[in-house]
């Protein structure tokens, strides 16, 4: 007699993680003529050489599977980008592995180096892969929660964070949803408590040139692994996707101490194997520009955060202003709505603008209740037009 497959069929420790926020918040957009500025993404290209390379690239055959750790000539691309900007010394033969995106980086390496029931510390706020890749590897999540207005990092709620079940630390600066910058005050405390429990780094760093001028750091961004003592104990991870708008392109990158690289480029090869041939020159091409370029990119995404932010001013939210990244952050209770849910799924109706509830990025049921995320990565008439709506709340 036949036996009927067991259910539920997906596995108890993924439960929770079936549709993403982001795919919600999109789908809410496209049925209700919304402008999206909840997903992430530009909508506009990166810059032109990048794109050139990249057809280059297809047109002269590298169109089939790339080496497994990258192709050599971005991994020494990497390499230099790391030495030009942060004058960190990488080989790129033996510690640079090319991934499928930031995101697939940092899945590979909580599976390589959690065993079930380690213990992950990150921030809340996450982005929500971190939960999921932790659930994937079997660890234990320890967050440490970051509130508004100014997402400061409490020492003694870190400190309580680490145990000796501490594996991994997962670190994100500039910080997503909230747009944070860790200070160097911050990081130091981060990196201490890394070194006393024997605990790898791992630093999510994909949004490192797109810092502003007026936050505390000046634009400035610092990777926690030029740290004393961290250089040896950190896995950075970027990638091209927010640097050059070319997110759909998947090109990620993780560095590090040759054995932390060698253990994430053991799970990694049997994720995706190999991916995004014929980009990962033209990302190459990318890392390879001049420093002004960067700054024009930081420059251009600032002026892009000050229209939104006016823009959320005259809908009568007040924003707290973020130092870096895509992303602003307003608070729902501004106008009301104790339940930043409740405000996302009303304002394809009240303002034809769909946004993202920061509560979903918390384990904390209390923390970012009221907060929802606005993205300012979109052309201006877009944002023009967003700022439009926006007034209508008012």
């Amino acid at each position: 007699m036949d036996v009927e497959p067991r259910a539920p069929f997906l596995v108890e420790r993924m439960r929770g993680f079936d549709t993403t926020i982001f795919a919600q918040m999109s789908a809410l957009a496209q049925s209700t003529g919304a402008i999206n500025l909840g997903q992430g993404f530009p909508d506009t290209d990166g810059p032109a050489a990048v794109l050139d390379a990249a057809v280059e690239a297809i047109r002269t055959g590298h169109n089939q599977y790339p080496p497994g750790p990258g192709v050599p000539v971005l991994r020494t691309a990497i390499a230099e980008h790391q030495r030009r900007f942060y004058d960190l010394p990488v080989d790129p033969d033996t510690e640079v592995l090319v991934t499928a995106g930031a995101t697939e980086a940092i899945a590979s390496a909580l599976l390589a180096l959690c065993e079930p029931g380690d213990e992950v510390v990150m921030f809340e706020p996450y982005y929500d892969s971190y939960a999921a890749a932790a659930a994937l590897a079997g660890a234990v999540r320890r967050t440490v929660v970051l509130r508004a207005p100014d997402f400061a990092l409490d020492e003694t709620t870190l400190r309580a964070a680490f145990s000796r079940r501490t594996r991994v630390v997962l670190l994100n600066t500039p910080h997503n949803p909230t747009g944070k910058v860790f200070t160097p005050q911050e990081l130091s405390l981060v990196a201490g408590l890394a070194r006393e429990h024997g605990a790898v780094v791992v630093s999510d760093e994909v949004y490192e040139h797109l810092l502003f001028s007026d936050g505390p750091t000046r634009g400035r961004h610092t990777p926690i692994a030029t740290l004393p003592g961290m250089g040896e104990r950190t896995l950075t991870i970027s990638s091209a996707g927010k640097t050059f708008s070319v997110t759909g392109w998947k090109v990620g990158w993780v560095h590090g101490p040759r054995e932390l690289v060698a253990a994430v480029r053991a799970v990694k090869q049997f994720v995706t194997f190999v991916a995004s041939g014929p980009f990962q020159p033209a990302v190459a091409v990318g890392l390879g520009l001049g420093t002004q370029v960067y700054a024009d990119l930081a420059a251009a995404l600032q002026r892009k955060r000050d229209l939104l932010c006016e823009g959320l001013r005259a809908a009568g939210l007040r924003p707290l202003v973020p130092a870096g990244t895509y992303f602003v952050i307003a608070d729902g209770a501004d106008l009301g709505y104790a339940d930043g849910l409740a405000l996302c799924h009303d304002l394809p109706r009240l303002a034809g603008v769909v946004a993202v509830p920061v509560r979903v990025f918390h384990d904390d049921p209390d923390a970012g209740r009221s907060l929802v995320r606005f993205a300012f990565c979109k052309r201006d008439d877009v944002l023009h037009e967003a700022a439009q709506r926006l007034a209508r709340l008012h």
